[in-house]
């Protein structure tokens, strides 16, 4: 037995495996749209759905199962994130006044909303 033979016997049988896997599909697809056409068919007969709905239900389940989604394994963000850079200057950081007005405003604020929690 040469390459020749061992390469065309390797050829062969992709071939074959590529007809093996087009059978099953084939029949899986029909197994697919009898599945769903009897459930369009059930849906008619109780009024929840025309034919034509049942008609496009069908297509569609079908069209789903030769086209399935492509998921893309590194999920982008919608945004790019926001990255914020801080330099710790002394100019950033308040002074010892500003931090005790914050504070005075901040509990001029709660009493503010007490009293209108008890009115």
């Amino acid at each position: 037995m040469g390459l020749g033979d061992i390469v065309q016997k390797a050829m062969y049988l992709g071939v074959g495996l590529a007809s093996l896997a087009g059978e099953k599909a084939t029949e899986k697809l029909a197994e697919l749209r009898s599945q769903a056409q009897k459930l369009a068919d059930e849906m008619v007969a109780r009024g929840e759905m025309s034919t034509e709905e049942a008609r496009r239900f069908v297509d569609e389940m079908v069209n789903k199962a030769q086209n399935p989604p492509v998921k893309s394994s590194d999920p982008k963000p919608a945004e790019p994130r926001k990255i914020e850079i801080l330099d710790e200057d002394e100019s950033e950081v308040p002074e010892s006044k500003d931090v005790d007005e914050m504070r005075r405003r901040v509990e001029e604020l709660q009493k503010e909303l007490k009293h209108l929690r008890n009115n």
